[in-house]
């Protein structure tokens, strides 16, 4: 069994909070626990992630409890299956692509920015900043 625990500043990055998320978790036994934070604009505009202490501290905290903890707090990345606009409107309908991951996907299909100015254009795309990057987002109510 795997578990991953999302941290928000000010939510759940408390030494309390932790310390329960951890005594939780070894209640439960999973095989490995994950620690995750935003990486991706999240559905509320006042969530951000915790600081880099506060990531480590929680890590020590969950790794004297567990046998195996490990952090997600990186972009990880996107896979393509070459038809650019599909898969822009597929991935960004699941969650928000960097910038970067949208014109890579553009090199591997072959086309340019141009594609994302018309879906920009005709609604079914949307940009938005989280952390000083730039995502695109699947517009919703297309």
């Amino acid at each position: 069994m795997l578990n991953e625990t999302m941290l928000a500043e000010g939510i759940n990055d408390s030494q309390a909070s932790v310390a329960a998320i951890a005594e939780f978790l070894a209640k439960i036994k999973p095989n490995i626990a994950y620690v995750s934070i935003p990486t991706r604009p999240p559905a509320e505009g006042d969530v951000h992630a915790p600081s880099e202490e506060v990531i480590n501290r929680a890590y020590q905290m969950l790794q004297a409890k567990l046998p195996a903890v490990e952090y997600l707090v990186g972009y990880e990345g996107d896979a393509f299956t070459g038809n650019a606009e599909r898969d822009l409107l597929s991935i960004t309908a699941v969650h928000p692509m960097r910038e970067e991951a949208v014109r890579e996907l553009l090199v591997k299909a072959g086309t340019d920015w141009k594609l994302v100015q018309r879906l920009l254009v005709e609604g079914k795309l949307k940009q938005v900043k989280f952390s000083g990057a730039r995502f695109y987002v699947r517009c919703l109510h297309h």
